[in-house]
């Protein structure tokens, strides 16, 4: 097995919305195989993955919150996710991702979707892929 030396290290985040069942792109484990070739393809390092069935349109949701939490406590530095919609649709989960990464505890955020670079225009385009999220989801309430 390769050594992970001073290499970053990422969390896999995989989620399905409960709200969605019939418009979601990707289930769960389309989701995690995508991921994983992907991070092979990267060279990426997973060293957990993370598996949600529940919103992001409010704030709250477990797993993820125990995920950042590992993160703060320095066990990965970054986070694979197929793209940012699946992280956050809500401005508290969005805040709290973007102050991770501002704090340099989080240092990255690979999608195979989506491309971002942990630089003031990158976090600029995160903030409005994560504002497009939540305009989609609370569009989607309102119109239905």
């Amino acid at each position: 097995m390769k050594s992970l030396g001073n290499a970053s290290k990422y969390f896999l985040y995989a989620r399905k919305s409960t709200d969605d069942q019939v418009h979601q792109l990707l289930s769960i484990p389309a989701q995690i195989d995508e991921l994983r070739e992907f991070a092979v393809k990267e060279g990426l390092v997973i060293v957990d993955v993370f598996i949600e069935s529940k919103t992001a349109k409010v704030p709250g949701r477990d797993i993820f919150n125990q995920m950042l939490d590992r993160v703060e406590k320095g066990e990965a530095q970054g986070i694979l996710a197929w793209h940012p919609d699946r992280l956050a649709r809500n401005a508290v989960d969005a805040g709290r991702i973007i102050y991770l990464l501002d704090r340099n505890i989080l240092t990255d955020l690979k999608f195979p979707t989506f491309w971002f670079q942990n630089t003031p225009q990158g976090l600029f385009m995160l903030s409005i892929a994560f504002g497009q999220s939540k305009y989609y989801v609370d569009s989607l309430s309102e119109n239905t």
